[in-house]
């Protein structure tokens, strides 16, 4: 016994799958980028998300006190994963270099450095690293806008906000403070560590608009 069964071959087109559709956010980003691969002409391909950190002067371990902006120079004594111990004739500190470090060899037993960074509850929380040779490592979060990000895109491209440090140094000074040091910045800010009238320290968020907001003191 046999069954037929019969079957429509009409013919019909297939619906296309609609394509993703791209967020407009994500189309500016991938926009704004693209000249970096195709090496456009016309746009400035200077990495403006860094920023120079100030200067400072180091001390002897045993004069170390809370401060975001404080340095010491000695000789690597102990290496214990991103950590160090930091010596000179006067004591010892211990060095928390944050993800750079976590091989343990950023540095080396026995190497002279100097460490710059905030110095809290009895660490040395690094942010720039000055070997004998003067080569500098940044330690730390980067500085800038996070990666990915359209903020980020435009700093890539030249495109981000002008920073203009020296500017914005006046204007924290013309507001009372002193012992002015930047410390590092965010998408839209520097981050400084002044002296108030009062002589007590505190940690500055400067807008590159010109705002100037206390962060914290020590």
């Amino acid at each position: 016994m046999t069954t037929e069964k019969t079957i429509d071959g009409t013919a019909t087109e297939m619906p296309r799958p609609a394509a993703p559709r791209r967020s407009r956010r994500g189309w500016i980003v991938g926009a704004i980028a693209a000249p970096l691969a195709f090496g456009a002409v016309g746009l400035s391909l200077a990495q403006n998300s860094g920023v120079t950190l100030t200067p400072v002067a180091p001390v002897t371990i045993a004069q170390l006190a809370p401060s975001a902006a404080i340095a010491a120079k000695g000789d690597v004594a102990e290496i214990f994963g991103n950590k160090f111990v930091l010596q000179d004739g006067s004591g010892r500190a211990l060095v928390e270099t944050g993800k750079q470090g976590e091989d343990g060899k950023l540095v080396t037993k026995g190497e002279a450095v100097t460490v710059q960074g905030r110095f809290e509850n009895g660490f040395l929380h690094a942010t720039l690293l000055t070997r004998a040779d003067g080569q500098t490592v940044v330690l730390g979060p980067p500085r800038g806008p996070k990666p990915g990000g359209l903020d980020w895109a435009k700093d890539k491209v030249g495109l981000g906000p002008a920073i203009d440090a020296p500017a914005l140094t006046a204007k924290v000074e013309a507001a009372g403070y002193s012992d002015i040091r930047v410390t590092g910045r965010g998408p839209r800010h520097l981050d400084m560590a002044v002296k108030g009238q009062d002589g007590i320290e505190r940690l500055l968020h400067v807008g590159f608009d010109g705002d100037i907001r206390e962060k914290r003191s020590f």
